[in-house]
């Protein structure tokens, strides 16, 4: 009796997993958005296959799209900035599982039916990512007054626009150079969403929930009070940037399969490549640059190149060098605009409204996005793409330049 009496009380607590240190942690994160946001773009060089195999119609590509852009800016508003209250991982793994579910979607059912459910659980998930995983990044990386570094911003973005360049064109080399190509790039995706999910997994958490939760309500339209003007300056340059990426994303195949006659999935993943992957090398290059500056630049960027992607499909005959420089330049605009807004936005919120504030810019930037490519899909029904491209880049280099007096002047008075 006295032997039990003195034994020690057997454990109940259930072992944990070991965690990753923040810095460490860090770079799992940046992984895992970078991720979800290279499946997002996959099928993007995959259309025509799919056009040609399902007998689809290009309308109909364009309704895939539109539930896809559904997805994405109803996620944020109803999920974006529940990470605020729930803690980061509790938004980001569920986020980069619904990714994999929408993979294991795309391989095993092949139908018009798959491709809407595929591209809707798609857009749910990069939506619920897009903000948590920008706001976790920042959080892990913040200096030890809480405030966010420049690092943090650079590489929030470069994970953002680098997933968006590699998706494309992994998936286009593989469907042209390898079997199988509805497959095999799903399969890789796959693969790179389960590390994340891994990763994610024994990553540290970089804002705890809050007790008590708030009671649950979407996501509201707000800007900080301290800094209302540069929030709004910061969303309306996320929309326009989005639009003339939107603007590509709706035409490349189109213009490359049409005028330009060059069909192939691998010359659209690379095209989409060669337009976001400019955007990430001005990112990294121009990390000393103040915002104003990389503002300027993109504006200037995205407003020539629109002029030489609309020249590419009006010269005789049409320049498949003048498609890809153009769209190299609007890219490199988008990704300047881009990481001097998102630092804007991050620069302006605090760790507990931070995931809230990344929504509303999201939210703006897939709006932009989704405008262009809708209209475009309607427009190529009663006009050919040469004057649906003349159209669309007259409106979208109008909108920008229209948003970039007041850009500007919210820099320069900063």
């Amino acid at each position: 009796m006295e032997h039990a009496l003195n034994t020690p009380a057997l454990r109940t607590s259930s072992p944990t997993l070991p965690r990753l240190s923040r810095r460490t942690g860090f770079w799992a994160v940046a992984f895992s958005f970078l991720a979800v946001t290279a499946f997002s773009t996959t099928p993007s060089a995959l259309y025509g296959i799919y056009e040609r195999q399902l007998d689809l119609s290009s309308l109909t590509i364009t309704l895939v799209y539109a539930v896809y852009a559904l997805g994405v800016v109803a996620s944020l508003l109803f999920v974006g900035h529940l990470s605020d209250w729930y803690g980061r991982r509790a938004v980001l793994i569920p986020a980069v599982a619904l990714a994999a579910a929408a993979a294991l979607v795309f391989i095993s059912w092949k139908s018009l039916p798959a491709l809407i459910v595929a591209r809707i659980l798609t857009g749910i998930a990069l939506g619920a990512s897009a903000a948590a995983a920008t706001a976790y990044i920042t959080d892990l990386d913040s200096g030890p007054d809480g405030m966010p570094t420049r690092r943090a911003g650079i590489v929030a973005t470069t994970a953002n626009v680098g997933g968006l360049a590699v998706g494309p064109l992994v998936s286009g080399f593989l469907a042209r150079y390898a079997p199988d190509g509805l497959t095999l790039p799903y399969l890789v995706a796959l693969a790179a969403l389960v590390i994340a999910l891994l990763a994610l997994a024994i990553a540290p958490e970089g804002h705890p929930p809050v007790r008590p939760r708030p009671r649950y309500r979407p996501q509201r339209l707000s800007a900080p009070e301290n800094a209302r003007g540069r929030f709004f300056a910061a969303t309306a340059a996320v929309f326009v940037t989005f639009s003339a990426g939107g603007l590509l994303a709706g035409l490349s195949g189109t213009l490359l399969a049409g005028p330009l006659r060059h069909p192939s999935p691998a010359l659209t993943g690379l095209a989409i490549f060669l337009t976001f992957g400019s955007g990430v090398v001005l990112q990294t290059t121009t990390t000393s640059w103040p915002i104003g500056r990389l503002v300027a630049t993109g504006i200037g960027m995205i407003t020539v190149g629109l002029g030489v992607l609309v020249a590419s499909a009006w010269t005789a005959p049409p320049s498949l060098a003048l498609f890809l420089t153009g769209g190299a330049l609007v890219g490199g605009g988008i990704g300047g605009i881009f990481r001097g807004s998102l630092g804007v936005i991050i620069a302006t919120s605090g760790p507990e409204d931070r995931a809230g504030a990344l929504a509303t810019f999201f939210m703006a930037g897939y709006v932009g996005v989704s405008l262009p490519v809708l209209g475009i899909g309607v427009a190529l029904q009663y006009f050919s793409p040469r004057v649906t491209l003349l159209a669309f880049g007259l409106a979208v280099a109008a909108a920008t330049l229209a948003a970039a007096p007041r850009l500007l002047r919210e820099e320069s008075a900063r």
